[in-house]
Protein backbone atom coordinates (compact mmCIF):
# COMPACT_ATOMS: atom_id res chain seq x y z
CA UNK A 1 0.00 0.00 0.00
CA UNK A 2 1.17 3.53 -0.80
CA UNK A 3 2.39 5.48 2.23
CA UNK A 4 1.99 9.24 1.94
CA UNK A 5 3.03 12.26 3.99
CA UNK A 6 0.54 15.05 3.34
CA UNK A 7 0.95 18.62 4.59
CA UNK A 8 -2.14 20.84 4.64
CA UNK A 9 -1.90 24.60 5.03
CA UNK A 10 -4.62 26.06 7.23
CA UNK A 11 -5.30 29.77 7.61
CA UNK A 12 -7.48 31.30 10.28
CA UNK A 13 -9.35 34.29 8.84
CA UNK A 14 -11.71 36.88 10.31
CA UNK A 15 -15.32 35.76 10.18
CA UNK A 16 -16.62 37.45 6.98
CA UNK A 17 -20.00 37.95 8.66
CA UNK A 18 -18.55 40.31 11.27
CA UNK A 19 -16.90 43.74 11.27
CA UNK A 20 -13.10 43.69 11.19
CA UNK A 21 -11.02 46.67 12.37
CA UNK A 22 -8.26 47.96 10.09
CA UNK A 23 -5.05 49.11 11.78
CA UNK A 24 -3.34 52.39 10.90
CA UNK A 25 -0.76 50.48 8.82
CA UNK A 26 -3.56 49.06 6.65
CA UNK A 27 -3.43 45.52 8.04
CA UNK A 28 -6.32 43.60 9.58
CA UNK A 29 -6.56 43.46 13.36
CA UNK A 30 -6.76 39.67 13.52
CA UNK A 31 -6.21 39.43 17.27
CA UNK A 32 -9.55 41.01 18.16
CA UNK A 33 -11.64 39.59 15.32
CA UNK A 34 -13.73 36.45 15.65
CA UNK A 35 -11.91 33.91 13.52
CA UNK A 36 -12.81 30.83 11.48
CA UNK A 37 -10.97 28.42 9.19
CA UNK A 38 -10.69 29.75 5.66
CA UNK A 39 -13.37 28.05 3.54
CA UNK A 40 -11.10 26.69 0.79
CA UNK A 41 -8.69 25.34 3.40
CA UNK A 42 -11.48 23.10 4.67
CA UNK A 43 -11.69 21.63 1.18
CA UNK A 44 -7.93 21.02 1.29
CA UNK A 45 -8.32 19.33 4.68
CA UNK A 46 -11.11 17.12 3.34
CA UNK A 47 -8.98 16.10 0.35
CA UNK A 48 -6.11 15.18 2.69
CA UNK A 49 -8.38 13.18 4.99
CA UNK A 50 -9.80 11.26 2.04
CA UNK A 51 -6.22 10.28 1.16
CA UNK A 52 -5.69 9.20 4.76
CA UNK A 53 -8.71 6.91 4.52
CA UNK A 54 -7.60 5.45 1.19
CA UNK A 55 -3.87 5.10 1.82
CA UNK A 56 -1.51 4.74 4.76
CA UNK A 57 -1.19 8.52 5.00
CA UNK A 58 0.04 10.89 7.67
CA UNK A 59 -1.64 14.30 7.58
CA UNK A 60 0.01 17.34 9.16
CA UNK A 61 -1.79 20.70 9.40
CA UNK A 62 0.42 23.81 9.36
CA UNK A 63 -0.65 27.38 10.09
CA UNK A 64 0.99 30.77 10.60
CA UNK A 65 -0.66 33.34 12.83
CA UNK A 66 -1.23 34.67 16.35
CA UNK A 67 -1.66 32.26 19.29
CA UNK A 68 -5.43 32.17 18.75
CA UNK A 69 -4.81 30.46 15.39
CA UNK A 70 -4.45 27.33 17.52
CA UNK A 71 -8.26 27.20 17.43
CA UNK A 72 -8.18 26.52 13.69
CA UNK A 73 -5.63 23.77 14.17
CA UNK A 74 -7.74 22.24 16.95
CA UNK A 75 -10.63 22.10 14.51
CA UNK A 76 -8.36 20.45 11.93
CA UNK A 77 -7.35 17.87 14.55
CA UNK A 78 -11.02 17.29 15.33
CA UNK A 79 -11.65 16.64 11.64
CA UNK A 80 -8.99 13.94 11.73
CA UNK A 81 -5.49 15.26 10.96
CA UNK A 82 -2.62 13.58 12.81
CA UNK A 83 -0.41 16.51 13.81
CA UNK A 84 -0.69 20.30 14.01
CA UNK A 85 2.07 22.91 13.74
CA UNK A 86 1.62 26.63 14.45
CA UNK A 87 4.24 29.19 13.48
CA UNK A 88 3.49 32.04 15.86
CA UNK A 89 5.84 34.98 16.29
CA UNK A 90 4.96 38.66 16.67
CA UNK A 91 7.60 39.51 14.09
CA UNK A 92 5.56 37.92 11.28
CA UNK A 93 2.66 40.37 11.78
CA UNK A 94 1.91 42.27 8.60
CA UNK A 95 3.58 39.72 6.31
CA UNK A 96 2.40 39.88 2.70
CA UNK A 97 2.01 36.77 0.54
CA UNK A 98 5.72 36.54 -0.28
CA UNK A 99 6.83 36.83 3.36
CA UNK A 100 4.12 34.37 4.42
CA UNK A 101 5.22 31.89 1.76
CA UNK A 102 8.81 32.21 2.97
CA UNK A 103 7.84 31.41 6.58
CA UNK A 104 5.78 28.40 5.48
CA UNK A 105 8.67 27.26 3.29
CA UNK A 106 11.06 27.28 6.24
CA UNK A 107 8.55 25.39 8.39
CA UNK A 108 7.98 22.71 5.75
CA UNK A 109 11.73 22.45 5.23
CA UNK A 110 12.02 21.65 8.95
CA UNK A 111 9.29 18.99 8.69
CA UNK A 112 11.40 17.03 6.22
CA UNK A 113 10.40 14.90 3.20
CA UNK A 114 6.76 14.95 2.08
CA UNK A 115 4.67 13.77 -0.86
CA UNK A 116 1.85 16.28 -1.15
CA UNK A 117 1.17 19.83 0.00
CA UNK A 118 -2.48 20.87 -0.15
CA UNK A 119 -3.83 24.35 0.43
CA UNK A 120 -6.98 26.27 -0.30
CA UNK A 121 -7.20 28.05 -3.63
CA UNK A 122 -7.36 31.46 -1.95
CA UNK A 123 -8.17 33.09 1.37
CA UNK A 124 -11.37 35.00 2.05
CA UNK A 125 -9.49 37.92 3.64
CA UNK A 126 -6.94 38.42 0.87
CA UNK A 127 -8.21 36.64 -2.22
CA UNK A 128 -4.86 36.82 -4.04
CA UNK A 129 -4.37 33.04 -4.54
CA UNK A 130 -0.61 33.71 -4.40
CA UNK A 131 0.66 31.84 -1.32
CA UNK A 132 0.34 28.35 -2.81
CA UNK A 133 2.23 29.11 -6.04
CA UNK A 134 4.87 31.20 -4.24
CA UNK A 135 5.45 28.43 -1.70
CA UNK A 136 5.91 25.89 -4.51
CA UNK A 137 8.53 28.17 -6.05
CA UNK A 138 10.40 28.46 -2.74
CA UNK A 139 10.36 24.66 -2.40
CA UNK A 140 11.30 24.09 -6.04
CA UNK A 141 8.45 21.63 -6.66
CA UNK A 142 5.72 21.46 -9.34
CA UNK A 143 2.31 22.90 -8.67
CA UNK A 144 -1.26 22.79 -9.96
CA UNK A 145 -3.82 25.44 -9.12
CA UNK A 146 -7.63 25.58 -9.27
CA UNK A 147 -7.75 21.82 -8.64
CA UNK A 148 -11.23 20.28 -8.55
CA UNK A 149 -10.20 16.62 -8.47
CA UNK A 150 -7.05 14.54 -8.25
CA UNK A 151 -6.00 10.92 -7.86
CA UNK A 152 -2.75 9.44 -6.56
CA UNK A 153 -1.21 6.81 -8.86
CA UNK A 154 2.10 5.39 -7.64
CA UNK A 155 4.57 8.26 -7.42
CA UNK A 156 2.47 10.77 -9.35
CA UNK A 157 -0.95 12.43 -9.28
CA UNK A 158 -3.55 12.84 -12.01
CA UNK A 159 -5.01 16.32 -11.59
CA UNK A 160 -8.17 17.89 -13.00
CA UNK A 161 -7.99 21.67 -12.80
CA UNK A 162 -10.37 24.34 -14.01
CA UNK A 163 -9.18 26.66 -16.75
CA UNK A 164 -10.97 29.29 -18.80
CA UNK A 165 -13.54 27.53 -20.94
CA UNK A 166 -13.20 24.08 -19.39
CA UNK A 167 -10.79 21.76 -17.61
CA UNK A 168 -7.18 20.65 -17.95
CA UNK A 169 -5.86 17.20 -16.98
CA UNK A 170 -2.26 16.89 -15.79
CA UNK A 171 0.05 14.08 -14.71
CA UNK A 172 2.54 15.37 -12.13
CA UNK A 173 5.30 13.54 -10.28
CA UNK A 174 5.31 13.95 -6.49
CA UNK A 175 6.22 15.87 -4.42
CA UNK A 176 3.73 18.44 -5.67
CA UNK A 177 1.68 21.33 -4.32
CA UNK A 178 -2.02 21.56 -5.18
CA UNK A 179 -4.39 24.45 -4.49
CA UNK A 180 -7.88 23.06 -3.93
CA UNK A 181 -11.06 24.85 -5.02
CA UNK A 182 -14.38 24.89 -3.19
CA UNK A 183 -15.87 22.67 -5.91
CA UNK A 184 -13.51 19.80 -5.09
CA UNK A 185 -15.52 18.25 -2.26
CA UNK A 186 -17.81 18.82 0.71
CA UNK A 187 -15.80 19.18 3.95
CA UNK A 188 -16.85 16.86 6.74
CA UNK A 189 -18.14 18.36 9.99
CA UNK A 190 -16.35 17.80 13.26
CA UNK A 191 -17.80 15.14 15.56
CA UNK A 192 -18.03 15.09 19.34
CA UNK A 193 -15.57 12.18 19.52
CA UNK A 194 -13.23 14.03 17.16
CA UNK A 195 -13.34 17.12 19.37
CA UNK A 196 -12.51 15.03 22.45
CA UNK A 197 -9.53 13.48 20.67
CA UNK A 198 -8.34 16.89 19.47
CA UNK A 199 -8.27 18.25 23.03
CA UNK A 200 -5.76 15.56 23.99
CA UNK A 201 -3.45 16.15 21.02
CA UNK A 202 -0.68 18.77 21.21
CA UNK A 203 -0.40 21.76 18.91
CA UNK A 204 3.32 22.37 18.44
CA UNK A 205 4.29 26.05 18.29
CA UNK A 206 7.41 27.22 16.46
CA UNK A 207 9.11 30.62 16.47
CA UNK A 208 11.22 32.10 13.68
CA UNK A 209 14.32 30.75 15.41
CA UNK A 210 12.82 27.25 15.50
CA UNK A 211 12.45 27.18 11.71
CA UNK A 212 15.65 29.07 10.93
CA UNK A 213 13.88 31.99 9.22
CA UNK A 214 15.66 35.29 8.58
CA UNK A 215 13.91 38.12 10.44
CA UNK A 216 14.45 40.67 7.66
CA UNK A 217 12.40 38.52 5.27
CA UNK A 218 9.18 38.51 7.32
CA UNK A 219 6.63 40.97 8.65
CA UNK A 220 6.09 44.45 7.23
CA UNK A 221 9.84 45.00 6.83
CA UNK A 222 10.23 41.87 4.72
CA UNK A 223 7.14 42.45 2.60
CA UNK A 224 7.61 44.10 -0.82
CA UNK A 225 3.85 44.71 -1.02
CA UNK A 226 2.93 47.97 0.69
CA UNK A 227 -0.63 49.03 1.50
CA UNK A 228 -0.89 52.64 0.40
CA UNK A 229 -4.52 53.28 1.25
CA UNK A 230 -7.54 51.53 2.71
CA UNK A 231 -11.00 52.94 2.19
CA UNK A 232 -14.55 51.78 2.62
CA UNK A 233 -16.36 51.45 -0.68
CA UNK A 234 -20.06 52.15 -0.51
CA UNK A 235 -22.66 51.40 -3.13
CA UNK A 236 -26.16 52.68 -3.64
CA UNK A 237 -28.90 50.89 -5.52
CA UNK A 238 -31.54 52.61 -7.58
CA UNK A 239 -34.98 51.99 -6.20
CA UNK A 240 -37.29 51.66 -9.19
CA UNK A 241 -40.92 50.69 -8.79
CA UNK A 242 -42.41 48.93 -11.82
CA UNK A 243 -46.15 49.48 -12.05
CA UNK A 244 -48.98 48.48 -14.39
CA UNK A 245 -52.64 47.64 -14.57
CA UNK A 246 -52.04 43.91 -15.07
CA UNK A 247 -49.22 41.35 -15.16
CA UNK A 248 -48.58 41.77 -18.90
CA UNK A 249 -48.22 45.54 -18.61
CA UNK A 250 -45.91 45.20 -15.58
CA UNK A 251 -43.69 42.72 -17.49
CA UNK A 252 -43.54 44.99 -20.53
CA UNK A 253 -42.66 47.98 -18.35
CA UNK A 254 -39.93 45.92 -16.65
CA UNK A 255 -38.45 44.86 -19.99
CA UNK A 256 -38.54 48.45 -21.24
CA UNK A 257 -36.71 49.64 -18.11
CA UNK A 258 -34.05 46.93 -18.47
CA UNK A 259 -33.53 47.91 -22.12
CA UNK A 260 -33.22 51.59 -21.25
CA UNK A 261 -30.51 50.77 -18.73
CA UNK A 262 -28.66 48.57 -21.25
CA UNK A 263 -29.14 45.41 -19.19
CA UNK A 264 -30.89 43.49 -21.99
CA UNK A 265 -31.13 43.99 -25.74
CA UNK A 266 -34.29 44.86 -27.65
CA UNK A 267 -34.43 41.35 -29.18
CA UNK A 268 -34.80 39.80 -25.72
CA UNK A 269 -38.29 41.24 -25.51
CA UNK A 270 -39.55 39.02 -28.34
Amino acid sequence: MISLKVIVLVKQVPDPREYVRIREDGTLDREKARAVINDCDKNALEAALQLKEKFNSKVIAVSMGPPKAEDALREALAMGVDEAILISDRRVRGSDTLATSYVLYKAIEKLGPYDLILCGLESSDGGTAQVGPELAEFLGIPQATFVEDFEVKGNYVIVKRRIEGGFEKLKITMPVLLTISKNANKPRPTTFSGILKAVKKPVVTWSLEDIGAEVDKVGLAGSPTKIMKVEKIGSQRKRILIEGNDVEEIVNNLLRSLQEHGIILEAAKQ
